[in-house]
Formats: C-alpha cells, structure tokens, sequence
C-alpha cells in the first residue's frame, strides 16, 4: 500500500468523525485504516482538535479507558449559535407571516436541510452530558430537527404518533389533553422501539402550553425511561408557565392582537447567558 501523506490522513480522518457526530472512533481503528503507527495519529488528532477550536468548527475530544478513542461533537459558540438564531428570528417576524387563528407560518424553515442540521446542533449541544440514548418526537412538524439532533448526538430517533401502525406491533397507547385546544388527544409508541432504563431527549418544533411535551413525559413514564431534557423550535411568550418544566426553546413567539397581527420572534433567554 502507498504510503499515505499526513495531509490526506488528516483529510479523511476529519471526514469520518464530523460524518459520524458524537461516535468514539478507536486509534487502533484508525491505524489499521492508514497503517500508520499510534503515535503518529495522536499527533494528527492534536492537529485537527487546534484546527477545530481555531475556526470553532466544534470540538474533538479525546475519550480515556477501555473503550476509548476519539470523538467529534458540532459545538458552536453561545454568541455564535444566539445570532444565528437571532437572524431566523428577523426573517420570521412581521405581518407576512401570520396566519388566521394567531398561527405562525415557518414550515419553509422546517424542511430547510441547512437549518434544521443547524438547529439540531444547538440544541444537541445542550445535552451532551446528559448522554441521551435516543431523541423522542412527536409527528410530524417536527421529525426534521429532532432527527438532525438526534444525528448531532448519535443516537436513535424515535417517533410517537397518534395512533399505532399494525406494521409497528403491539404498542402503548395514553390519552393526554392538548394543551392549545384542550381536547383529550391519542399518543402511540411501539413496545419494541425503546427499553426499560433508558434516557430520552424530547424534541419538538412547537410548545404553547406544553400538553403534547407533558404527554411525552408521560409516555416515557410508562416504559420506565428517563427525560433528560425538553428542547423545542419555537415556545409561545404566553402562557409563560408551561405544563412541563425544564424546556428549552430555540425562539420565543409573540403575535400582537392588532388589527392587522404581527409576529414578534426572539432568540430564547437562555441563550444569552
């Protein structure tokens, strides 16, 4: 075999980890891939974790013990990530996007690849050490950025839905009451598509007074699983005490009762700190 430059190592070792979000990669796994020796491929991984932080393309990290390797996790900086968010913000607000009823339409944001990989990546930021092993959803609006969270976190997307699929098997099925309209709604998940002990991340790309999200708390209650955290799209200013606690929203809705109704969209608090 030819002999591989440091260049081209470094090139496709950066491939493999950011194609692979958050996946320990041995270095024997890497050694056997270019035939090089440990301790030349710990030097390129010094390289490549200064290039990362330099440019802050994320963060590569180096895992200890038996099963350790190395890792890379997107990660941007809190300023970065709030003025992101903050230019969506500009471009979803005002009259143009208000719908009748007091809705807001961002379903062009929603099936944007770029933005919701973006949006995952934030949002998955905050929950790394929380170590979730899959992401729960609710169909359907928001599947785009919970599997682009999930795909951040390397775990498993989960979807409930409203009611159960005979292609799913035999499933837990709750009863909870929406939050926006009041009414008594269904929630189906599949027997086989989580497991006793586990840790979920509940992601969803809208939370008014949080019925569906304390819906999916307590579907997880039924499989005995643990929720590690809440994170959302878009959370309305009112009512401002959610029917869950904990969520962290990306944006935070206000639509004026003016004649004509305006949407005034803000980067959530918290990512301000």
């Amino acid at each position: 075999m030819e002999k591989i430059r440091r260049n081209e190592r470094m090139s496709a070792m950066m491939k493999i980890l950011s194609a692979s979000p958050n996946r320990i990669f041995t270095l024997s796994y890497f050694c056997e891939l270019f035939g090089a020796a440990k301790s030349t491929m710990s030097e390129d991984i010094d390289i490549l974790r200064d290039v990362v932080k330099t440019f802050q393309l994320g963060e590569l990290e180096t895992v200890t013990g038996a099963a350790g390797g190395v890792r890379y996790r997107p990660r941007t900086a809190r300023a970065s990530s709030r003025d992101y968010i903050a230019s969506l913000c500009e471009k979803l607000s005002g009259e143009n996007r208000v719908l009748p009823g007091g809705f807001l339409y961002y379903s062009d944001i929603l099936s944007t690849p770029q933005i919701v990989q973006r949006m995952g990546e934030i949002l998955a930021a905050e929950y790394y050490e929380a170590s979730p092993d899959f992401v729960l959803t609710m169909e359907t609006k928001g599947i785009p950025v919970a599997l682009m969270t999930a795909n951040a976190l390397g775990v498993p997307l989960v979807i409930a839905r409203r009611s159960s699929k005979v292609y799913e098997g035999s499933a837990v099925n709750i009863n909870y009451v929406s939050g926006s309209s009041g009414h008594i709604e269904t929630m189906s998940l599949s027997r086989r598509a989580v497991q006793e002990g586990q840790r979920a991340l509940i992601i969803d790309d809208f939370i008014k007074a949080g019925g569906t999200a304390k819906g999916m708390v307590d579907l997880m209650h039924e499989f005995n699983v643990s929720v590690v955290g809440l994170g959302f799209v878009m959370s309305t200013a009112q009512p401002s005490k959610k029917r869950v606690q904990g969520e962290k929203a990306l944006m935070v809705m206000e639509i004026t009762q003016d004649e004509t109704p305006v949407a005034k969209i803000k980067p959530a608090p918290w990512l301000n700190v």
